[in-house]
């Protein structure tokens, strides 16, 4: 994982985290075809070293109905982390996944920290580029759920996080 120093800040500030009991400090959503294999895999493992309780979903997602124990664990944990990655809107279960996480934010005073890997944050909170090709799939079939993703990303977009720099 690139050191902290190679990372910069943008949007606005996140809730502060309500304490209350967790299983987990840490839920990690992510989209496992981008970066399951490089970036996730060492930040899993920096976080595990520093003994931060981390929960990442390591089945392969099939299907359309997001897992009722990935809800229960973003409910259990602290916070989340979430790396946005060009493919990540191509998955539903990530979009499932995230308006859960913004939803504990609001409820449960959950902090998420959005990382933004190789993805324009406005892109993220415009739906623009490949998150808006994502929903130009979407349109036909998952017209009841739009609504919901679309917020979720750019609440989500519109918190302090991280943006690592190339090179």
């Amino acid at each position: 994982m690139a050191s902290t120093s190679s990372f910069r800040a943008s949007s606005s500030s996140s809730t502060p985290s309500i304490p209350r009991t967790s299983t987990y400090d840490v839920f990690l959503s992510f989209r496992g075809e981008d970066t399951r294999y490089n970036f996730t895999d060492h930040l899993y493992s920096a976080l595990g070293r520093r003994g931060i309780r981390t929960f990442r979903d390591d089945k392969l997602r099939r299907g359309e109905v997001i897992a009722p124990e990935l809800l229960k664990a973003i409910e259990e944990s602290r916070s989340s982390v979430i790396v946005f990655s060009e493919n990540y809107a191509r998955s539903r279960w990530c979009l499932d996944e995230l308006v859960k996480i913004m939803e504990c934010q609001k409820d449960l005073g959950h902090a998420v920290f959005p990382i933004f890997y190789h993805v324009d944050p406005s892109h993220v909170r415009k739906q623009e580029g490949s998150f808006g090709e994502a929903f130009a799939r979407y349109e036909e079939n998952w017209k009841d759920k739009i609504p919901r993703w679309r917020r979720a990303l750019t609440e989500a977009a519109n918190l302090s996080g991280w943006h690592p720099l190339d090179g």
